[in-house]
């Protein structure tokens, strides 16, 4: 802080910098979506020891968000940082879908589709938001913002293709790798557009292999924070029925059938 206005007797008018470290007041905002989450986990369907298992990718990707303040403050810039926030919120988001998949498996797939893509927007916008704060997202996060909305939209769109190309077959080599195919194609048509107008407008060449540098990092980014999430349902059988009901991907296993016993008939002896 510094003061460059006529202080009166306050002081001169123009002062020394001072530096400042703002701290939240409360750390409530940081907890927030986790409350959110285990909100989900008291969900009837969830009520079980496998669901809490998702808390296991959800520390991978939403703990970059949480960060301590030693490690905050080696990192290159605060956009850098809140670049970092909006990774975290696309954790919860997914966290969201995966905890809600019981309520979308089966369903038409433009039904799961939207499912998807209105959960994962609700709880990573909820998450960033909270997180943030009012004061957090200025002009300047503002492209930030726009990755994670992009973000939303492609991961939904490439998980329903990744379940559309499968066929109905589970295979979780071949889900994972036309997954990130899809995530490269999605990413492209919408970078794409955007790419192309700033290079018209600027009246310069096409630079092909800036475009794929963008496209191929915001692919990795968000088959990176799938990742966790995918490896949970590949190892972990509770998971791993939702993610197929949810994609539709072969038959969900259906609990034993236990027929009553039958009743005895008078004059038959029991052998």
């Amino acid at each position: 802080m510094v003061a460059y206005a006529d202080l009166g007797g306050l002081g001169a008018k123009q002062g020394v910098p001072v530096g400042y470290d703002w701290v939240q007041p409360s750390l409530m905002p940081q907890v927030l979506p986790w409350l959110a989450i285990l909100a989900l986990l008291m969900l009837k369907p969830n009520r079980c020891a496998s669901a809490w298992w998702i808390l296991v990718p959800l520390a991978c990707v939403g703990g970059v968000a949480s960060l301590p303040e030693p490690v905050r403050q080696l990192l290159p810039s605060s956009q850098f940082e809140i670049f970092l926030e909006l990774i975290g919120a696309l954790g919860f988001g997914l966290a969201a879908v995966w905890l809600l998949s019981s309520y979308l498996a089966w369903k038409h797939r433009m039904l799961a589709f939207l499912g998807t893509l209105l959960v994962q927007g609700l709880f990573g916008a909820f998450a960033c938001l909270v997180r943030q704060g009012a004061e957090g997202l200025g002009a300047e996060t503002l492209q930030i913002g726009m990755f994670l909305a992009a973000s939303v939209m492609v991961i939904a769109v490439a998980l329903a293709l990744s379940g559309l190309v499968c066929r109905g077959r589970y295979c979780w080599l071949r889900l994972s790798l036309w997954l990130m195919a899809a995530l490269v194609v999605v990413w492209l048509l919408v970078i794409g557009p955007f790419f192309m107008i700033a290079v018209i407008s600027s009246g310069g060449s096409v630079p092909v292999l800036a475009l794929f540098g963008f496209v191929g990092g915001a692919a990795g980014i968000t088959f990176g924070v799938l990742l966790p999430f995918l490896v949970l349902s590949f190892v972990n059988g509770f998971y791993r029925e939702r993610l197929k009901g949810l994609l539709h991907l072969g038959d969900v296993a259906q609990p034993p059938i236990i027929a009553p016993p039958m009743p005895a008939v008078p004059g038959v002896a029991e052998g």
